[in-house]
């Protein structure tokens, strides 16, 4: 298929590659010139702005915004709508709050372009692996586009959820859940360095891999990170939100649903912000491996 992507940072960037290596045409443009001419070098077709962008896509045309959440994504999609026409499609790729989607699929409507909010993950490791994708919106709409979500997710890793916004609902509590299992790990590594044995913790969490109850990919990238760094003595304990855990705890509250684990979760991350503890260094070093998110260095 042929698609506009805008936006090639960390998971956009590798989301082209993707596509561009299993056929498909992608038209690329970022803010940042440089970024462009690396998707060129990928085999994309580079545009310099998005006028450009929207006459070399042929109607109807679809664009994947991966752009940060927000006002970001309000921004691209009003520069985007006078170049685009009836029963275009856009896609938002990003962590967009759902009820957001809802709107911006109502409004779209109104001007005949079609919307489709699909909760990525993956992050960094996506380009290798594949990205899990939770896709709202129209089914008809999803279905034109199934030949570019079968290319990005693995095996059986790409669904429908439903009407719009039900993608990025899904992916909210998806990553509600990713803070709590993060924030479990990293309890248990405090402990553990904590005891009065001089324990490996890479080595423990390579052992818990092999069958045990808590093996999981995100034990995994523990086991990079302190392969790494043993100690994680080369980043401060201080852990950011990226907003969907707010999210999914604000959800759960107006939905009357008790969710003590991930609120709490939450708390630890606002904690992590003050002095230094283990726990938030190892935090630091999940988001780090699994999302190539930023570290502060000690």
């Amino acid at each position: 298929m042929q698609i506009g992507f805008i936006g090639l940072g960390k998971m956009g960037g590798f989301m082209v590659e993707r596509l561009v290596r299993d056929g498909h045409e992608v038209v690329a443009y970022a803010r940042t010139a440089g970024s462009v001419k690396n998707a060129e070098a990928k085999g994309a077709k580079g545009a310099y702005d998005l006028p450009s962008l929207c006459r070399a896509l042929k109607p109807p045309r679809a664009v994947w915004l991966m752009v940060p959440a927000g006002a970001a994504v309000a921004q691209v999609i009003e520069d985007l709508l006078p170049t685009l026409a009836k029963d275009d499609i856009i896609v938002d790729g990003g962590n967009s709050y759902y009820k957001d989607s809802v709107k911006r699929s109502e409004y779209l409507a109104g001007r005949g372009i079609r919307f489709l909010d699909c909760g990525t993950s993956g992050g960094v490791w996506g380009l290798k692996n594949g990205y899990c994708m939770m896709i709202g919106g129209d089914r008809t709409t999803f279905e034109r586009l199934e030949p570019i979500f079968r290319t990005l997710a693995p095996p059986d890793g790409y669904a429908h959820m439903g009407a719009a916004g039900s993608g990025h609902l899904v992916k909210m509590v998806h990553n509600g859940i990713e803070y709590g299992m993060m924030q479990a790990y990293a309890e248990g590594f405090d402990i553990l360095r904590a005891s009065p044995y001089r324990l490996d913790l890479g080595r423990i969490s390579h052992l818990w891999n092999q069958g045990s109850v808590v093996r999981s990919w995100l034990l995994e990238l523990a086991e990079n990170a302190f392969a790494d760094d043993p100690g994680l003595e080369r980043i401060q304990g201080y852990v950011e939100d990226s907003g969907e855990g707010r999210w999914t705890i604000l959800e759960a509250m107006e939905r009357d649903v008790p969710a003590p684990v991930i609120t709490l979760s939450l708390l630890e991350r606002f904690h992590s912000r003050r002095p230094d503890s283990f726990a938030a260094k190892v935090l630091a070093a999940l988001r780090n491996q699994f999302g190539g998110h930023a570290v502060r260095p000690k």
